[in-house]
Parts: C-alpha cells; sequence; structure tokens
C-alpha cells in the first residue's frame, strides 16, 4: 500500500471524499423524541466539511435504545428528521452515514417507556445509566432466545431502508464500544451455547448475519462497520489474545468478500491485530486510536505517512470546529469545546461555535 496525506481526495465504497479524514460518531443526546430535529438538521450540515460525517449511534428499534434523547430510525417521524439533516448536510456540499446501534444491554426502561433491554445472556453491565431521574443501576437484560435473532437482524435491514429512504448516504453497523453486537462478541458477556456463543465464530455469527443482510439490502458499497477489539469497556471484556484475535478474524473473515465501502477499527493502529485485520479486510480502513488523547492533524498524518490505515476518523476536535477541515488546511486556530455541553442541552455548545467566516 502507498502512504497518503490528509487532505489527498479518496474514493471510499459509493462516495468520493475530498480528505482522509471523517467526523466520527458522537454522541449529543438532542433528539428529546428519538425524532432528528432542525437543530441536529444544522448541527450536521455544518459540519459538512468533514467530507463524510458518520453519525451518533441511532438505535435500530425502541427496545435498542440506551440513553436518553438518542434519535432512532425505526418511524416514519424518524425517518422524516433525517430526511432534514440529509438535505442539510448535502446543501452544503457533504456526505453523511447513520451509525445503527442497538445498545443491548446498556439501557434502563426509564428511558425507552418501560421496554424491557435485551443481550445475549441475561448478564447486567456494570456501572449505571442516567436516566431523567438520576443514575441507574443497568437491570438484568433478558436473554435473547434463538427463534428472537432473525428479528434482530431484521430490525437492522428495516433501519438501513429507513435510512436509505431518508436520503442519508449509508449507514455504519455498529459492532464496538460494548454494545449489543459487542456484547455477543466476548465471551464475558456473551455464555450462550447455541449456534450464536461458545466459540470464536458462532460469537462473530449475529455481527456477519446483521452486516450481511444490511449490505444486501442497500448495496455493500453503502455500508461500513465498527469494531474495537479489546476495548475492555461497560463489561465487555476481551483479555484474552488469542481469543480475541480468533473471533476478530473470525468476524473479518467472515465479511472480507462483500466489498463493504469501509471497516472502521477504534483500537491501536500500530498493534498487530489492527493491522493484520486490516490486511484480512482488503478494503478502505478508518483508524481511531480512542479517547485517551485528541487527534490533530499531525496525528492524522503521522498515520497516514506510516501507512497504518487509509483514512482517519476524528471526534472532539469537530464538536467545537464545524469547519475543522478549513482550519486545518489554513493552519487557523481552532475553537476549544466545551465539556459541560457534550450531552443534551441546546444551541448552546452545539451549533453556536464560530467559522472562521463568522469570527
Amino acid at each position: 500500500m502507498t502512504a497518503h496525506t490528509a487532505f489527498e481526495s479518496v474514493k471510499i465504497g459509493a462516495w468520493e471524499l475530498p480528505q482522509r479524514f471523517v467526523m466520527a460518531p458522537l454522541t449529543r443526546n438532542r433528539s428529546p423524541q428519538t425524532v432528528p430535529t432542525e437543530l441536529n438538521a444544522a448541527y450536521y450540515g455544518q459540519r459538512a466539511g468533514a467530507g463524510l460525517i458518520i453519525s451518533e449511534g441511532t438505535q435500530p428499534s425502541a427496545v435498542g435504545q440506551g440513553y436518553l434523547g438518542t434519535p432512532g430510525l425505526h418511524s416514519d417521524e424518524q425517518v422524516a428528521g433525517w430526511r432534514r439533516t440529509a438535505d442539510a448536510v448535502h446543501a452544503a456540499g457533504g456526505r453523511i452515514v447513520v451509525q445503527l446501534m442497538h445498545a443491548g444491554r446498556i439501557a434502563h426502561p426509564d428511558n425507552k417507556g418501560g421496554l424491557e433491554s435485551v443481550a445475549p445472556s441475561a448478564i447486567a453491565a456494570p456501572g449505571q445509566m442516567v436516566t431523567a431521574d438520576g443514575p441507574r443501576e443497568h437491570p438484568e437484560p433478558r436473554a435473547l432466545e434463538t427463534a428472537e435473532i432473525p428479528g434482530i437482524v431484521e430490525e437492522y435491514v428495516i433501519a438501513a431502508r429507513n435510512a436509505v429512504d431518508a436520503g442519508v448516504d449509508g449507514v455504519e453497523v455498529h459492532s464496538a464500544n460494548g454494545y449489543l453486537l459487542h456484547q455477543f462478541l466476548s465471551p464475558v458477556s456473551n455464555t450462550r451455547t447455541d449456534s450464536y456463543g461458545g466459540s470464536p465464530i458462532d460469537r462473530a455469527r449475529l455481527t456477519i448475519e446483521v452486516t450481511r443482510a444490511v449490505a444486501d439490502a442497500i448495496g455493500a458499497d453503502k455500508v461500513g462497520i465498527r469494531i474495537s477489539p479489546a476495548h475492555n469497556i461497560q463489561g465487555v471484556l476481551e483479555e484474552d489474545a488469542a481469543e480475541t484475535r480468533a473471533t476478530y478474524e473470525a468476524l473479518v473473515d467472515g465479511i472480507a468478500d462483500l466489498g463493504l465501502a469501509y471497516l472502521s477499527i477504534l483500537a491501536d493502529p500500530r498493534a498487530e491485530l489492527t493491522q493484520d485485520l486490516r490486511r484480512r479486510f482488503g478494503g478502505p480502513v478508518i483508524v481511531n486510536d480512542g479517547f485517551a488523547s485528541v487527534t490533530t492533524l499531525a496525528d492524522v498524518e503521522q498515520l497516514l505517512a506510516e501507512d497504518l490505515t487509509d483514512l482517519v476518523a476524528v471526534g472532539r476536535p469537530f464538536l467545537a470546529n464545524p469547519d475543522l477541515a478549513e482550519r486545518w488546511r489554513t493552519g487557523a486556530g481552532l475553537n476549544s469545546p466545551n465539556p459541560d455541553t457534550f450531552y443534551g442541552g441546546g444551541a448552546e455548545g452545539y451549533t453556536d461555535y464560530p467559522t472562521l467566516a463568522s469570527a
């Protein structure tokens, strides 16, 4: 492979992108009725210069909701809301994919009209979920019956079709960060004895089935997938290196023939496993080295120069800099994000950060 630079254009999947960094998915909790609003559309439209926006986690079903104020893609009202958002992004020359995120056991009934939570096994997640009445312990989820799993796959398919109907450019299957599909991948959160647990290939089976079904429904060139091997977050532990490698090799081998738009890997880009999975995938890879530090333009250039990736996902700098690409291109200074306004609220800390043109 050839090393690239940040502002080199690239074709991935169905999209021609103007540069090799994209906007990472960032939960903002600003869709109070689970319907994308005009404010959400304005926020994403402002950031169209990202070239490709990967949206906040979006539930494919009401049961799949975890957090307060996250959008869905399973009702007519939600589709209409995403259509407003897609229109705003496209009007500003950008592209947006919706990240499909079923939270699984990282949820509380109070946040989703009393609906129970489901997971691979009846094992409660550690820690607490923020609700309107304050933090509450994650309840024990109900283990999905084998016969229910095709219905989970279908939820993702319907949500992906809804995304296309809304005019967005594609979807990202979220199989990372401790949510439902990732819960199936870990031998700690998945203790099943049917064909969806017990071995690396069986734990990877649901993610493979979802990804293949979504690709079949809307076209593989409009589908990406995110994984986070050995992230060890939210009780989804992958601490046995050999077991983890076998699981993710099975996962990537199970989807590599599809010709997906991209594989997004949240892990150390220099880790042997990350590069092994990149080679196995054989298509465009986006890396994101996690939450420990803020990604800078120098970081992006270094990862590309070392030929560790094809693109880089950038998170926090996009929060406060809707025109981040222009600022990086011209060497302009950056706005600093306000952590107090990351989650929930209104326009403050969301759509009111100045651009170079408005400053």
